[in-house]
């Protein structure tokens, strides 16, 4: 089973015992209102379900985020591979639960997961898509060095005006004190 360490992290494959956890986050109406809506547990287990089968088929997925220091469940970070606009895509999501915003979380898992990405995974290049109005986020792909570039109304999100991140394996190794 796959674990990343960060400095205070532990990321790690979804196991099917992390659905209560994993619900926590997903149904939480703050932590997920710049999605469609909070899950319901078939969509979680769908979730779930996706990201192990995932990890057989494409040998990386969504993966559960805990506190190194007491194992505390705090989010979900990795990446999801499908279309945005007109091509397949390495897709890098994170998502912290609310309590634990404002404290680096989600930077540190992404940054973690952007070099497993580009280090172990060989990927070329990574995106990461949000909402427009998602700020937080945005900050996080700007602090990871990807830039802008593209925008769509997203059909996945309630057709949202939806920015797209990128960063490529060459502009991340040439980023300096990341």
């Amino acid at each position: 089973m796959l674990t990343i360490t960060t400095e205070r992290l532990l990321i790690r494959e979804y196991k099917e015992s992390d659905f209560e956890e994993l619900k926590m986050l997903l149904s939480d109406s703050e932590t997920i209102r710049f999605w469609p809506q909070p899950f319901d547990d078939d969509q979680v287990h769908s979730w779930l379900e996706r990201s192990i089968r995932n990890y057989r088929d494409l040998g990386y997925g969504r993966w559960a985020v805990f506190l190194k220091a007491n194992r505390k469940f705090v989010g979900d970070c990795g990446f999801m591979r499908y279309k945005i606009i007109d091509r397949f895509e390495n897709d890098l999501g994170y998502i912290i639960h609310h309590p634990y915003w404002h404290q680096g979380y989600g930077y540190e898992a992404a940054k973690a997961c952007l070099e497993y990405g580009f280090g172990p995974l060989k990927f070329d290049s990574v995106c990461a898509n949000m909402a427009h109005d998602h700020l937080a986020s945005q900050k996080v792909a700007e602090k990871l060095g990807m830039k802008r570039e593209a925008q769509f109304m997203n059909p996945r999100n309630r057709n949202l005006l939806t920015y797209v991140y990128r960063i490529s394996r060459n502009e991340a190794s040439g980023k300096e004190g990341n």
